[in-house]
């Protein structure tokens, strides 16, 4: 431990008695003082004890270090002398090993042209055992050897393609079929698919090293490619099959042929050209004319498990441009299928889109009709509509809005599947074209055969303005066209515009949908008239519940009620179209057809109360009546018919004022810019117009 010399003063003093550190005892300094001094004195002679000790120590390593050096330098000497003599036997060996490099080229200048004769020599005995027609080597009558003499029957064969066929005719003879090289040949192969039924990669990859410079080389592929297809197909997923099959044979492959990517791109093709084919025909051929809906599925399924599998198989070792030789591969399978594909799909399209749309008005029990849209049946029904002619029925709907959100689902599924079978099947450069003709179809069907024809049958619906008791149904036309085209505009931007995004059918597209929403947005500003029927509802109320003692009551003391029964009735029909033109429309629509609507009440409510006559309480109940068509225009929410209603009120306190008052009322913020005959118009209602006083106050 550290040495700290507080505590070791402080343990001295501890030990020493009347040294003071111990409780209860009396301090004595002069016992404390000798103590110490005697202390130091004893570390004065241990200090002189270990200085000496240390002089020694010292000295004696002095010594050794020298002893040391001495050593190192005897053994520097030693590691020259030894280097030294390890470069001479350096030397020395460099020496010996280029003499016996050269005396081995000496010698391989000389074995190898031995070499060579000898093998010249076996090969001219067994050439003569072969014009001789005798094989009596061991090499031909040894199975064991089938190796050694598919080697030599390989070099006789190179010989006899190089000799003169005239001379040794019958030697070609007999190493070409049915001679020694074929059966030899067919032995070699024999071997090989015995040791592939075995299993034995080994003798496998030896045989087929053997068999590489033989022309039955690619036969030896065959049969293994062959094999290996044996019980390999035996579920019903042949995609799954062929995909497991290709994951072993690449497993495999590597260790039996020198060209693994060849022979694995070879069986790949026999997969496609033969099973895949096969499968695909068959598949196909049998709903081709009979079943357009099922082979269309049975088309986009094939090709898209197809090009899975082609993705899987990219993962193996197929050659340099893979991609290239499975597209042909898929290609050649789909060729005379994809060829007319969009035809069959615009033909099921169009046949599948009537029936269901047949089907849906077949349920309601109705024929569709063809309403014209202009010309003079146009003409007449707007005339009709403005000036209250009947100049002939209106179509009776009888409530239905010939609108389906199951059939609108039904189409744009059909049409969902169309796009997604167009961008797997469809060549790229065709796609766009594609993509536009379908979506051609769907503005066919669901845009022009269901939403307009519902639109041009609610218009021919719409009753006119004079009708009592009429149902106005078109609003809820409008409501389910609506939401309708929010999903087809969903469509649109989901399924088609990835299609046709970076190509010119783009703009095409875009300007087809513009063309069709202007064209129901003009049918949906036709229906405005709609609103005819809605004020000719209320003049109906109206001239019913409205009573001219209303406004002039017999016994002035004695009106009980708040506002007319004609207001109450008004206003809650008001309150109802409201909320049904809120429910039926959207975005700015809402607010130009409530501000259509609520100016034609504000001149409706006008125009009939320019009709009576108005005593003092009588004008109360007036200003009570329009105060609450007020509430009622609050509804709105249109800052303009709020204020015509305003004015109307302030208008109506004409009825009631003081004579006195009556510029003053006149000359009011709200009644001030109005021209004077309006004013006039009003003060002329009151039973006391023709008063002198009156007319003289308001002249």
């Amino acid at each position: 431990e550290p040495f700290v010399a507080d505590e070791y003063i402080e343990r001295l003093a501890w030990r020493t008695p009347g040294g003071g550190s111990r409780g209860g005892e009396a301090f004595d300094p002069k016992r404390l003082l000798e103590e110490f001094v005697n202390h130091i004195q004893e570390l004065q002679v241990m200090d002189e004890r270990i200085q000496r000790k240390v002089e020694k120590l010292e000295q004696q390593c002095q010594k050794e270090a020298k002893e040391f050096a001495k050593k190192v330098q005897e053994l520097q000497k030693s590691n020259q002398v030894a280097f030294q003599h390890f470069q001479e036997l350096d030397e020395h060996i460099s020496y010996v090993a280029t003499k016996v490099c050269h005396l081995g080229d000496q010698l391989e200048g000389v074995n190898t042209p031995r070499q060579r004769a000898v093998e010249a020599q076996k090969l001219m005995k067994y050439f003569n055992e072969f014009l001789d027609g005798e094989l009596k080597s061991d090499v031909f009558t040894n199975s064991e050897k089938i190796k050694e003499a598919a080697d030599i029957i390989q070099k006789l064969h190179l010989i006899a393609q190089e000799l003169p066929f005239d001379s040794l005719m019958d030697f070609c003879y007999l190493l070409s079929s049915p001679g020694k090289y074929h059966d030899l040949e067919c032995q070699l192969i024999q071997e090989f698919t015995s040791a592939q039924r075995r299993g034995e990669i080994s003798r496998m990859r030896e045989v087929a090293a053997v068999l590489l410079h033989f022309k039955g080389y690619s036969h030896c592929v065959d049969v293994y490619i062959k094999q290996c297809q044996e019980g390999a197909f035996l579920r019903n997923d042949v995609f799954e099959d062929a995909a497991i099959l290709c994951q072993r044979v690449n497993k495999q492959v590597g260790e039996v042929f020198s060209n693994p990517e060849t022979v694995l791109a070879k069986l790949i093709q026999n997969i496609f050209e033969v099973k895949l084919q096969s499968y695909v025909k068959d598949q196909l051929e049998e709903h081709r004319k009979s079943d357009a809906e099922q082979y269309l599925k049975n088309l986009y399924d094939l090709y898209t498990r197809t090009t899975n599998l082609s993705s899987k198989l990219m993962e193996f070792n197929l050659g340099t441009d893979k991609q290239t030789f499975l597209s042909k591969l898929i290609k050649s399978i789909f060729i005379s299928y994809l060829e007319n594909y969009i035809e069959v799909e615009i033909g099921y399209l169009k046949s599948r889109s009537a029936m269901i749309l047949q089907r849906f008005y077949d349920s309601k029990n109705h024929q569709k009709r063809s309403i014209g849209t202009g010309g003079i049946q146009d003409l007449k029904e707007r005339i009709r509509q403005r000036t209250n002619l009947p100049l002939g029925p209106s179509i009776d709907t009888h409530g239905e809005t010939f609108l389906s959100q199951e059939v609108v689902v039904n189409l744009l599924q059909e049409t969902k599947q169309a796009f997604e079978r167009c961008h797997r099947l469809s060549d790229p450069s065709d796609l766009p074209k594609n993509a536009f003709r379908i979506f051609s179809m769907l503005v066919e069907f669901l845009c022009t055969e269901h939403i307009d024809y519902a639109l041009e049958t609610g218009l021919a619906g719409i009753p006119s303005s004079d009708s009592k008791n009429a149902n106005l149904y078109f609003l809820d036309v409008v409501h389910q066209a609506n939401t309708i085209f929010h999903l087809f505009d969903k469509q649109f931007n989901d399924h088609l515009m990835p299609l046709i995004s970076s190509s010119p059918k783009l703009s095409e597209c875009l300007q087809k949908k513009k063309d069709i929403i202007e064209q129901m947005e003009v049918k949906l500003d036709m229906g405005i008239d709609t609103l005819n029927c809605m004020i000719g509802q209320m003049k109906h109320i109206l001239a019913a519940e409205q009573k001219k003692t209303d406004f002039k009551p017999e016994d002035e003391n004695n009106v009980l009620i708040q506002y007319t029964n004609a207001c109450v009735k008004v206003c809650g029909y008001v309150r109802k179209q409201v909320e049904k033109i809120r429910n039926s429309m959207d975005g700015k629509n809402v607010d130009t057809v409530l501000m259509e609507l609520g100016v034609r009440f504000h001149r409706l409510i006008y125009e009939h109360l320019q009709q009576y006559s108005y005593s003092c309480m009588g004008g109360m109940l007036a200003i009570c009546d329009v105060a609450e068509y007020r509430k009622c225009a609050k509804d709105f929410k249109i800052a303009l018919v709020l204020q015509l209603f305003d004015t109307l009120h302030a208008l109506c306190n004409l009825l009631v004022v003081a004579p006195d008052n009556l510029k003053q009322v006149c000359s009011g913020e709200q009644l001030a810019n109005l021209d004077k005959n309006i004013l006039h118009s009003f003060v002329q209602l009151r039973v006391d117009y023709r008063s002198a006083r009156l007319a003289r106050h308001f002249s």
